[in-house]
């Protein structure tokens, strides 16, 4: 069997085949990748979380993605706002980019987009985008080659503690194996994502770095707040001893004092006393707390989508709904744009090589939302061109508004104007010239039976002396009276809209091949064969006289 050849990823390094199908950073409970969760954020304190940020930038993540992961777990409105900005990006839709014209190019990014339909991908996505929150993350692909073609078969998570970073660079992320040694990535099997909230190293430019003392204030206003609500109401408990009380009896009178706001009921010496003494004014301070802890709130929720509209609704606040959400789908776009770069080099480019070798070109993926336009402001900015003769191609404007061209014969909407002019066109008259009009049987097609010679001298002399020729005319002129109103409607606006004779001749030119419609010219060429016909029979009739 020929060997195959060495192929290399974006970095340079050569991609092994032998380990792509197999599960490398799976969890396991005998080996350094303990699934087990460690919580540091129990008795958090500022001392603490401080020296967990520094272990982070000495190349030490494990404390400080256990205490991320905590995070998650225990503030839900943090919860909220990451996971509305994941999901806003891992539910939008992906575009793949041939890498150029050629049908080999377009049969590659044709593998891609039917792998893209991949039902799990949306959730592979939000897994990836774990990275907003924490700076980066870790993704292994587990491939298949049971077709014959390499296929990423699934897109597993993994602890973003059980890998670690070069000591040199603190940059070049190194995997722990089952005896933690850290080694170096295969390539070609994980999707290394960094998204950064500033600029630094990836251990220090993680937004949850910000979110940890916003969420440690917020813990101790939830503890002072807990206190404040269990003794909330209750009256100041004041014990009073003699001068001779030993330190037993006060011991006693104050674990008495201590117990009656729950207990309701104590035992102390005859000698002592409990006074209750009542609070005033509860009601002011019982906000402080509350206030305090929406502040935070919104600060998170500034830190996270860059706004606080859609998560706090406020009566009379700063701003408009629609800047605060601009300001959302800024953070949308670049999230987008960081995670197709990254999918585009660290999964396509393994994809296409893999299967079809070294290429000139790759494909690319785009995500984010379609460019929405302004369809009405696109219209009174193309107005003013077509009055002044500028050609405008229809089916150009046809793309624009996604209106197909009509059907032969289907109804059309018309300019005002031009339905005002039909309104008042009175009807054709078809009905008007029955069998028995005077036209000649040779002109209308039907036979007329005989009438009364009474009836032909009510009608006066006009039907039955008027020439032929001249009843066809006038039939045809009936006939065409609502296309030639229809016709001058059309001029009369273009006429109207014209500021200059220049203008209303380069406008006329233009409208020029859609003035005559199909019927205009059917009414014209059945009055015209009918004239033929007439005037064949009129001469058939006078040879046979």
């Amino acid at each position: 069997m020929a060997k195959k050849p060495t192929i290399y990823d974006s970095t340079g390094k050569p991609i092994s085949r032998g380990v792509l199908t197999k599960e490398l950073a799976a969890p396991t409970m005998a080996g350094a990748r303990s699934p087990v969760a460690t919580y540091p954020g129990d008795g958090l304190d500022p001392l603490i979380l401080g020296a967990i940020l520094r272990e982070a930038d000495l190349g030490n993540p494990q404390r400080y993605m256990a205490l991320a992961r905590t995070l998650e777990q225990r503030d839900p409105h943090y919860l909220g706002v990451l996971g509305t900005r994941k999901r806003s990006v891992s539910q939008l839709e992906i575009t793949v980019e041939a890498g150029d014209d050629s049908a080999k190019a377009e049969e590659i990014a044709d593998e891609l987009r039917q792998w893209l339909k991949r039902r799990e991908l949306q959730t592979e996505l939000f897994n990836v985008l774990d990275a907003v929150g924490k700076g980066y993350s870790h993704t292994e692909i587990i491939w298949d080659y049971s077709a014959g073609q390499w296929w990423p078969s699934r897109l597993e998570w993994r602890d973003p503690s059980w890998f670690r970073f070069d000591r040199v660079d603190l940059t070049t992320p190194l995997m722990l194996d089952d005896s933690g040694a850290e080694v170096p990535y295969p390539s070609g099997k994980f999707i290394f994502a960094r998204m950064q909230a500033m600029s630094g190293l990836p251990l220090s430019s993680g937004l949850v770095r910000v979110i940890f003392w916003l969420w440690l204030f917020k813990a101790f206003t939830l503890r002072d707040w807990a206190i404040f609500t269990q003794t909330y109401g209750q009256p100041l408990r004041v014990g009073k001893f003699g001068a001779g009380a030993s330190e037993k009896d006060q011991n006693t009178l104050f674990r008495a004092v201590a117990d009656i706001g729950g207990d309701c009921a104590a035992i102390i010496p005859q000698d002592m006393m409990i006074e209750f003494i009542e609070t005033k004014n509860l009601g002011s301070g019982t906000d402080l707390f509350e206030s305090r802890s929406d502040w935070l709130d919104r600060q998170t929720s500034k830190a996270v989508i860059g706004q606080t509209a859609t998560t706090d609704a406020e009566v009379g606040g700063l701003g408009s709904g629609k800047e605060h959400r601009q300001v959302q789908e800024d953070i949308e776009r670049a999230d987008a744009n960081d995670l197709a770069a990254l999918l585009t080099q660290q999964l396509v480019l393994p994809f296409v090589k893999l299967n079809h070798g070294d290429q000139p070109v790759y494909p690319s993926l785009n995500i984010g939302r379609p460019e929405e336009e302004d369809l009405a402001a696109w219209s009174q900015g193309i107005v003013p061109l077509v009055e002044v003769g500028f050609p405008v191609p229809v089916d150009e404007v046809r793309k624009k508004f996604g209106i197909r061209a009509p059907n032969k014969g289907e109804d059309i909407l018309l300019p005002s104007a031009v339905y005002a002019a039909r309104l008042q066109v009175p009807p054709s008259g078809r009905d008007e010239n029955p069998p028995e009009s005077a036209v000649k049987y040779p002109f209308n097609t039907q036979v007329a039976p005989e009438r009364p010679l009474a009836a032909e001298q009510a009608e006066g002399p006009s039907a039955a002396n008027t020439a032929a020729h001249e009843i066809l005319a006038e039939t045809l002129g009936r006939a065409m009276q609502p296309h030639m109103s229809d016709l001058m409607a059309r001029i009369e606006a273009i006429v109207e809209a014209a500021t200059s004779m220049e203008q209303m001749r380069e406008a006329l030119f233009a409208a020029f091949p859609s003035l005559m419609t199909d019927a205009f010219v059917d009414e014209l060429a059945q009055g015209l064969a009918a004239a033929d016909l007439g005037g064949r029979a009129a001469l058939e009739e006078e040879s046979n006289a």
